[in-house]
């Protein structure tokens, strides 16, 4: 028997490939509370299971780590790597969830929705404190253009912004067929009115949008981070917003989750939530799937579609 501990909150309804299978056995249990760790072949996790060459090594049987989402960045891939473990996980499933996030924080950030809702229930009725900015003309900047990237320029596109669209590999043609133009990342930290960040997060991407590049924005710039904590050095961001430089922030990731401190989001100009871009029911119950029928397939010894190793 193919053995399956999944160790954070998954959709039961998203498990049915491995539920219904008789050659697997699924255990829903926190991995500090499992006493039986030996006797696992595969470990699905979400976010909250900090997959450690430590944990792994109480896995002896362990062959098949996936990962219910995109980022991998609570998983130790290299270990795993050296240990021969697969690790999988599932690219499309929060897409349009995240893309969708990011729209909300974008007009909630412009439009100052959440200053304007907190009045509101005080029992204000301040119309002239809450002015906000249009999105139409505006240009919005895209640093990381993957599959999320493309989805939010596609929706820029129906609000009639220009799009500036910069990755490593983008071509002319790919941007384009989202509805932007291929871009530099120093064309975008210098023209964008507004940036919003969807890379992964890697040692070349950490602190991306720090001192030296927020400096090189225009004066005004609105900056977005729905993809992962450590893109936008949070330290850096919140100087030039009280200096001004940066008019508006809005924030779904963090360095730390929780902040250790939540002197950034007390600050007027932030919009803030707390790493929810991916948390809708639709979302959830894909990336549920995918990872599932992922570790069946590893289980029955089909090939693997999303393995990250």
């Amino acid at each position: 028997m193919f053995r399956v501990l999944v160790s954070d909150k998954i959709a039961p309804e998203g498990l049915t490939p491995l539920l219904e299978s008789d050659q697997i056995e699924v255990v829903a249990k926190n991995v500090s509370e499992a006493a039986d760790l030996d006797t696992y072949h595969a470990l699905l996790v979400r976010s909250a299971t900090q997959v450690t060459e430590e944990l792994m090594g109480k896995m002896p049987q362990l062959k098949i780590i996936g990962r219910a989402g995109v980022g991998v960045d609570n998983i130790d891939v290299p270990a795993a790597t050296k240990r021969g473990i697969v690790v999988v996980n599932a690219p499309d499933g929060n897409t349009i969830a995240t893309a969708e996030h990011t729209f909300a924080l974008m007009l909630a950030m412009v439009r100052k929705l959440c200053l304007a809702n907190a009045s509101i229930r005080r029992g204000e009725w301040n119309r002239s404190a809450f002015r906000g900015t249009e999105l139409y003309g505006k240009t919005l900047g895209i640093i990381g253009f993957g599959r999320i990237g493309q989805e939010v320029a596609k929706r820029a596109r129906a609000f009639e912004m220009n799009v500036l669209a910069y990755s490593r590999s983008l071509t002319p043609e790919k941007a384009a067929a989202a509805g932007a133009k291929a871009s530099t990342l120093e064309e975008i930290l210098t023209t964008a009115d507004i940036i919003t960040v969807h890379t992964p997060a890697t040692p070349e991407t950490k602190g991306l949008l720090g001192a030296e590049n927020l400096q090189k924005t225009k004066k005004g710039v609105m900056i977005i981070n729905a993809a992962r904590g450590g893109i936008v050095d949070e330290a850096a961001l919140k100087r030039f917003l009280e200096s001004g430089h940066v008019a508006a922030a809005a924030l779904d990731v963090f360095a730390q989750e929780p902040p250790a401190s939540y002197d950034l989001m007390q600050l007027e100009q932030v919009t803030a939530t707390p790493h929810i871009a991916a948390s809708t029911k639709e979302a959830q119950l894909k990336v549920a799937r995918v990872v599932a029928e992922e570790v069946l397939n590893f289980a029955l010894g089909r090939p693997v579609q999303n393995r990250v190793n």
